[in-house]
């Protein structure tokens, strides 16, 4: 077991009060510590690099920040370790998406409509396919608002609800809304086209 992992989470708390003696070398350990885990933990996720010294630095600080809610269910290290991990998750997916657009263009890749009818001919679920994304691209530019539009083009690139929250400099609730009134104005333009609800459900799932 690791050293710091051993240290009572009393003692955690004791040392790392502000004005407390050894505070410095407890942050420090404690830092140490979550640079260790990190670098195990978060190397090959999202296939990007990560600074962990730096991800460890900002977790000290939110940890130092949030001593007080600290319940002694789980040890310490525990604990502050999951904080660490969150700010290191948050960055890598920054990160992985930060080249990705909210604004996409018709012949672009970033929103996939996958319409398949096994008993129709290639060139037919070619054609519906088409059929359904220049719909789909028309009803996005003409019934949404602004920034339901741009919600929903974040939401059908693969963006995750934080980073568009953050382009759009809002919350993860306000995003969420955001993209189910979009798509509720988006499935009602479809359904007064004619185009059936299971096409609709292929089309902006």
């Amino acid at each position: 077991m690791d050293k710091a992992a051993a240290i009572d989470p009393d003692d955690w708390l004791v040392r790392l009060r502000e004005g407390a003696q050894g505070r410095d070398a407890a942050i420090e350990e404690l830092r140490q510590y979550m640079v260790r885990g990190l670098a195990k933990s978060l190397t090959h996720r999202y296939g990007g690099k990560i600074q962990v010294d730096d991800v460890a630095q900002v977790a000290i600080l939110k940890v130092l920040n949030s001593l007080d809610s600290f319940r002694s269910q789980s040890r310490f290290t525990t604990w502050a370790m999951s904080i660490a991990t969150r700010v290191g998750i948050s960055e890598l997916r920054r990160q992985h998406y930060r080249d990705v657009s909210l604004d996409y263009s018709a012949d672009g890749d970033r929103v996939r409509v996958d319409v398949e009818d096994k008993s129709a001919s290639p060139t037919e679920n070619n054609e519906e396919r088409n059929r359904l994304f220049v719909m789909l691209q028309k009803l996005i530019d003409e019934t949404l608002t602004a920034k339901q539009r741009e919600a929903i083009r974040g939401s059908l690139a693969g963006l995750p609800i934080e980073i568009i929250a953050e382009r759009l400099n809002s919350n993860r609730n306000a995003i969420y809304k955001l993209v189910h009134d979009a798509r509720l104005r988006l499935r009602q333009g479809f359904e007064a086209s004619g185009i059936t609800a299971e096409d609709i459900s292929n089309t902006i799932k």
